[in-house]
């Protein structure tokens, strides 16, 4: 044989004196896939996600709101059952979600502006939408 590495072929594999032999498992481990662009298809997955934009009440709506909610403050409306349609918006990107909860109303907080339900949601009161109740209910206590 006359090739180039003729002059090297039949030495000993070189054994480092200072280094560790690598484990199987690590050497095994260099020639893994690996994804470049981590977290990639989550982002297009987020962008990709379809939020409602929050539209605002007309005058009319907004004071048949704040007529209901003070009938709700003025009344003992704890064992009232309430229907709430309210805006949630979105943590990570513009607009949100209308969402309808039912349940029992534990207080109205004008201050905080909230409204604790029984359940231990808390919904900001800019957010709702509408509240529909039934006025006979409170009356019947």
């Amino acid at each position: 044989m006359n090739g180039p590495y003729d002059d090297i072929i039949g030495l000993p594999h070189h054994v480092s004196r200072v280094h560790p032999r690598m484990s199987m498992y690590n050497r095994a481990a260099q020639f893994a896939p690996f994804s470049a662009l981590t977290g990639h298809e989550a982002a297009i997955r987020e962008t990709a996600r379809m939020t409602d934009e929050e539209i605002l009440l007309t005058p009319e709506e907004m004071d048949s709101l704040d007529r209901k909610m003070a009938y709700l403050q003025r009344n003992d409306s704890a064992a009232t059952t309430v229907t709430v349609t309210f805006f949630e918006p979105d943590e990570t990107k513009q607009g949100g979600t209308y969402r309808t909860v039912s349940g029992r109303i534990k207080k109205v907080e004008p201050d905080a502006r909230i409204l604790a339900m029984h359940d231990g949601m808390h919904i900001r009161l800019d957010c709702i939408k509408d509240i529909e109740f039934d006025p006979d209910d409170m009356d019947k206590k």
